[in-house]
């Protein structure tokens, strides 16, 4: 019997897998970098934007940015004393865990930190994210906010959007064309609650009432100075210490899984700056 073709996968994306050029070519980039700059910052993002980030490198065309594997990150700059590219350099190799990244600058300290403070772009929240807030739907006619805004302010949802807001579970029907939310005596709508995980059937539900929950912000954790060879520790430290002690007492390795060399689980994929 002929092989079915029904079975045969095709891949839609031409996307490449990172090759060892790429990788040698981050690590021979970040350490060129070293020598060329007076301060190298340690970063890491909350609620991960790629468009936010562009802004940022446009923002510091001056600097050069590095978001990717921290390990080789760390390699890169030094581990140990002894293989530190510079003095005290090997001092960040310490934040380089999770979701961070490498500013070098010329910038003076203070000026960083004050661009980064004034940074702040909200969007809609990603399934995996946490709720800020609860979100509750006032029943009766439903808007365009979902109550976000006052009535004579908003617009009603349109009747087209109520087949998919009955199919992502809200208990909506058509009254004389208007989309309503209930019967008589319901409270109301909660899509999200202050704190829960977020799937994508509520992100959804958040994006269909242009409601934002995620803020995308930089937070800087430490930097070097290459002048006197110290690292200074940042607001954002305190933050990143306790994150990796509860990713610590989290983390459980169940047998079979391959673990590289540091004993830690691959980081997600590297991106060389532009």
């Amino acid at each position: 019997m002929p092989k079915s073709k029904r079975a045969k996968v095709y891949n839609l994306t031409q996307v490449s897998k990172k090759s060892r050029e790429n990788k040698d070519k981050l690590f021979a980039n970040i350490r060129d970098a070293i020598p060329n700059y007076q301060h190298c910052f340690v970063f890491s993002i909350d609620n991960m934007r790629n468009n936010y980030l562009k802004d940022v490198r446009r923002e510091l065309s001056d600097s050069r940015i590095f978001f990717g594997k921290t390990k080789m990150t760390a390699r890169a700059l030094g581990s140990t004393p002894e293989e530190s590219q510079a003095d005290g350099l090997h001092l960040l190799s310490q934040f380089l865990s999770g979701s961070v990244g490498l500013i070098f600058t010329n910038r003076s300290p203070s000026e960083v930190s004050d661009y980064f403070a004034s940074l702040t772009q909200v969007d809609f929240a990603r399934a995996g994210a946490v709720a800020g807030r609860t979100v509750t739907i006032p029943p009766g006619q439903l808007y365009s906010t979902g109550g976000e805004v006052p009535e004579e302010h908003d617009v009603p949802v349109s009747h087209t959007l109520e087949p998919e807001l009955r199919r992502l579970g809200m208990p909506t029907r058509m009254v004389k064309g208007k989309v309503v939310l209930g019967d008589e005596g319901y409270e109301g709508y909660t899509i999200c609650k202050e704190g829960q995980v977020l799937d994508s059937r509520q992100t959804r539900l958040l994006k269909l009432f242009s409601i934002c929950l995620s803020e995308f912000r930089v937070k800087l954790v430490a930097y070097w100075t290459a002048s006197t060879g110290e690292v200074t520790e940042l607001e954002g430290a305190q933050d990143f210490k306790k994150a990796r002690l509860g990713n610590k007492k989290r983390e459980y390795v169940p047998k079979g899984n391959k673990m590289d060399e540091d004993g830690e689980e691959e980081d997600e994929e590297e991106e060389e700056d532009e």
